[in-house]
Formats: C-alpha cells, structure tokens, sequence
C-alpha cells in the first residue's frame, strides 16, 4: 500500500463514503485535536477568562457548527461542498469563524460581540431547517433533556462541582442520551471507534453510565485542579465535545435525517 491509497483508506473515504471512523484517522484527529487544544488556550489564557459565561457565549457556535452538519445529512449539499460540513472538517470550519469573531470581540473590549454574533450565525442554518424539513420524532430532545437532567441532578448530590463542571458534565450525558435513543429506538449507528465496540458489545444505553462515570471522576479532578484556568478550559473543550455531536444527532433524530 503507497502513501495515497494509505491516505485514501483511512482519511478520504471514511469522509467521502461516510464510514465513520476507523482506528487511524481517531488516533489523527486527537493528536491534532490536543496540539491544537494546547496552542489556543496558551494564546487565550491571558486574553480571557475560561468561565462559565465563556462556556455560554461559545454554545451558540455549537449549534451553528451542530445545525450546518444536519443540513448536510439532509443532502441539501453536494460533493465536493458538502465534504467541509462533515466530520473532522465541519470542526476546522467552525473554527475559522468562531476564533476570529472571538478576537474581534476581545480587541473591541466586549464579549457580548461574540455571543452576539455566535446567536445570529445559529439562528440561520435552524430556520433553514425549519423550513425544509418536517418534526418526526418530536421527542427525541425532552427525553435526551431528561434522562441529562436526571443524571446532573445524581452528581450534583454526589459531588459537589462548580458550575462549570455542571455545564460539561451535561454536555457529555446529553451526547450519551442522544446516542443511546438513536440507535435503540432509530435505527442509527455510532461512528467512532471505541463507543461502537463498546455499543456492539453490551448494548446502547451503556453510553449514558460509562459517560457519568468516566466524566464524573474526571471533573472531580479537575475541580481539584489548583489551575483553574487550565482546569476550566479542558471542561470548555469537554462541553464541546458534548454538544458539538449531541445537538447534531438530536435534530437529525427529530428531523428524521
């Protein structure tokens, strides 16, 4: 195997032909995803405060980057547009307009700007949604909402976390949620590597309690974490990574994508 079928096999196609990813490309994007995770939060780190309202300013982008994905499973694009709205591109994309309308926002001494802005850019892919597509499976975001507010609540009792933590911790129970209602009840399969082993072998709904556990005791170490500006920006990437799938899989879900 040359160097472009190797690129081929295990980059473009999963891309083009929708495979889902496989153990290459995984390992590719982490190592690109905590590179790029390092740089940005020393280039912020002076620059900002990685807090609660940081994390809420930024959600909008979230839902832009999670709401423009769903257009694409629609099929409302077309090769070779519609492979920047896929994963991991969709991510680099969303980027290059969030940093800039952060910086923006920094230089001119408000952050509202950047909520502001982060508000407009997500309203406009959800009216296209909207307007193209009809509810399914109206209640696909309640229960996933539901079983996240259940599951906060426990480690809210547990453990007594910031607020920040709170926010992280329900990001990844509502990914969690999302995925198990997708594929227990829709038909809908997981793409990653290591949460499809895991779906495979003991069933979707393990993804709710191995999320809270593994989540659970990783917040609680970074609660303890004297660097809270460090501490507070792994919880900022650890929402992300929440959100950024879970919004996605569950207005795919409720649009029947």
């Amino acid at each position: 195997m040359n160097l472009y079928e190797f690129i081929k096999k295990y980059y473009i196609d999963s891309i083009v032909y929708k495979q889902g990813y496989n153990i290459v490309n995984t390992i590719t994007w982490a190592i690109l995803l905590v590179v790029s995770a390092y740089l940005i939060y020393n280039y912020l780190k002076r620059r900002i405060n990685f807090d609660l309202k940081f994390m809420l300013y930024t959600l909008p982008y979230i839902i832009f980057g999670s709401s423009i994905r769903v257009i694409e499973d629609a099929g409302f694009l077309k090769p070779p547009i519609s492979y920047i709205f896929m994963s991991p591109l969709i991510y680099i994309l969303v980027f290059f307009i969030t940093f800039p309308s952060l910086i923006l926002s920094i230089k001119l001494g408000n952050l509202r700007i950047y909520a502001y802005i982060g508000i407009v850019l997500a309203i406009i892919p959800i009216i296209i949604l909207f307007n193209s597509l009809t509810i399914e499976n109206w209640w696909v975001f309640p229960i996933a909402i539901t079983i996240s507010l259940i599951f906060l609540f426990a480690y809210t009792k547990i453990q007594n976390a910031t607020s920040e933590s709170k926010l992280a911790f329900f990001s990844q129970m509502f990914d969690g949620s999302a995925t198990f209602l997708g594929i227990q009840f829709l038909g809908y399969w997981e793409l990653h590597v290591l949460p499809r082993f895991l779906v495979n072998s003991f069933g979707a709904w393990i993804m709710i309690p191995l999320k809270a556990i593994v989540f659970g005791i990783l917040l609680y170490y970074l609660d303890l974490e004297e660097n809270i500006q460090l501490a507070n920006f792994i919880k900022f990437v650890i929402m992300v990574l929440g959100f950024a799938p879970g919004i996605r899989d569950a207005l795919r879900m409720s649009f029947g994508v």
